[in-house]
């Protein structure tokens, strides 16, 4: 098991993040990526390439993972498992179909957490800290 620990926006320089992870809600529900390759339920997100912005890695990853062509994008923390990255709340306003070419096959829309969590503890930090913070 790795440590995770989350920090208040501005914890540090937003050129130090790596990684992107967005809780996202779609006419009034959580969606979730199912991975095709690890088998499980997933929050969207992912590595921030090389000369990406983090708001462009985010919109990437969204595409690919769900979908979503419209989202508005609210940061919510930083967080640390091995390097830093930035947790997003998103309210996705266009959905088309998902991209078959990537990683993800299906999308769900549920009001809380799916079972057959492909990383179940630090989806439910992810979780849990977004509904917290953003009131949800």
């Amino acid at each position: 098991m790795f440590e995770i620990n989350t920090y208040e926006l501005g914890y540090c320089d937003e050129d130090e993040y790596t990684r992107v992870v967005c809780v996202c809600r779609y006419k009034d529900k959580y969606l979730f990526s199912y991975n095709k390759k690890r088998k499980g339920w997933e929050i969207p997100g992912g590595h921030i390439e090389e000369g990406e912005s983090w708001e462009e890695a985010l919109k990437r990853e969204m595409y690919e993972e769900t979908g979503a062509t419209k989202i508005k994008i609210t940061p919510v923390c930083v967080y640390k498992i091995s390097t830093y990255g930035l947790l997003c709340y998103c309210e996705i306003l266009e959905l088309e179909k998902l991209p078959k070419e990537y990683e993800m096959s299906e999308i769900i829309l549920s009001d809380d957490l799916p079972d057959n969590l492909t990383f179940p503890e630090s989806s439910k930090l992810y979780f849990d800290t977004v509904k917290d913070k953003m009131g949800l």
